[in-house]
């Protein structure tokens, strides 16, 4: 055979591969969102559309999930310990459930722009303002966390009733760090990654896999039974939520450091909840270092809990909220 009939040959094996990969994803995604449909309503923003799950009476509590996740995370067990005293209401971040990515952004499956923290926060408190919340608690876990914080910085520059009036962050990113963030992130970020991999990983990704996963998150604690399932953890198996959050997290690095800088103008009341094994966000990373350069940062630390502090000990993570919402004055 000559090389061009070897290559042509390669080619059309790859072709073939990409088609059945793309059926049995799409197939894949399809019963994957029958199983899991939205659990909430949507709000139309500029560019898109937001998904929200809101319940309760009293002040005004927005929480916002980590990376990979969806909202469906606080309605497994924290949202109900809160609807008796909060207005709470659940946001997707962009990008993932049902929210989509937020505007103007390259969504392609060769494209690798990843929707920033400043970006999430300003759809999402568009939202918020669709929605008539005034005056809101704003918590995050993880990626959630950071994205809180680009919300109270937002806040600075725009005279808005949805602005923070505290913030609470579950084992959140705060600050930045030495080094990457390893192969998976590289390679699954880049475009030969979300063009190529990423379809293949969403198709073939088993329940194992994902299971383990969850264990990795919240090691050295052990997951709730039947969190998963709850969760719908294989949402984030959809390719374009895939992309969506290797990207955001792949290009989350330079975001933090711009947001530190504004971090010393922060006033308002925050309260940190993190675990001292927390292996994914190091608490001494970042609520051991937000806590020297802003005087409202409170830290509880958790003695030998993992990245999921408000599943862990959700008693204390109702007592943050609650400490917050005191010190803003609306408790």
């Amino acid at each position: 055979m000559t090389s061009a009939l070897r290559l042509l040959a390669y080619a059309l094996a790859i072709g073939a591969g990409s088609v059945l990969t793309g059926c049995a994803t799409t197939q894949r995604t399809a019963k994957i969102e029958m199983t899991y449909p939205p659990v909430g309503q949507f709000v139309d923003v500029t560019g898109g559309k937001v998904h929200y799950l809101r319940d309760g009476t009293g002040p005004e509590l927005i929480l916002l999930h980590g990376a990979g996740g969806n909202l469906r995370d606080f309605t497994f067990d924290l949202m109900h310990r809160l609807t008796d005293d909060y207005t709470v209401t659940l946001f997707d971040r962009p990008g993932h459930g049902y929210t989509d990515r937020v505007p103007g952004i390259d969504t392609g499956a060769f494209a690798t722009d990843g929707d920033s923290p400043q970006a999430q926060a300003k759809m999402l408190r568009e939202a918020a303002g669709k929605l008539g919340i005034k005056d809101p608690v704003v918590g995050g876990h993880s990626f959630g966390g950071i994205v809180s914080l680009a919300w109270a910085v937002a806040g600075l520059d725009e005279d808005a009733d949805h602005n923070a009036r505290a913030i609470v962050s579950f084992a959140g990113v705060a600050m930045p760090w030495d080094g990457g963030l390893g192969a998976y992130y590289t390679a699954n970020s880049s475009a030969l990654g979300g063009g190529i991999v990423i379809p293949v990983l969403s198709a073939l990704a088993t329940d194992g896999i994902v299971d383990n996963s969850i264990e990795g998150v919240f090691a050295p604690d052990p997951a709730p039974e039947g969190y998963g399932e709850h969760l719908g953890a294989r949402l984030i198996l959809r390719p374009d939520s895939f992309r969506a959050n290797v990207r955001q997290v792949s290009e989350l690095h330079p975001n933090v450091v711009k947001l530190q800088t504004h971090y010393d103008e922060l006033t308002l009341p925050i309260e940190i909840l993190h675990g001292t094994a927390d292996t994914v966000v190091p608490i001494d990373i970042h609520a051991r270092e937000i806590v020297k350069i802003v005087p409202s940062v409170r830290v509880q630390e958790l003695e030998g809990v993992g990245h999921m502090p408000h599943h862990v000990d959700p008693i204390a993570a109702v007592a943050a909220i609650d400490r917050a919402a005191g010190r803003a004055g609306l408790r």
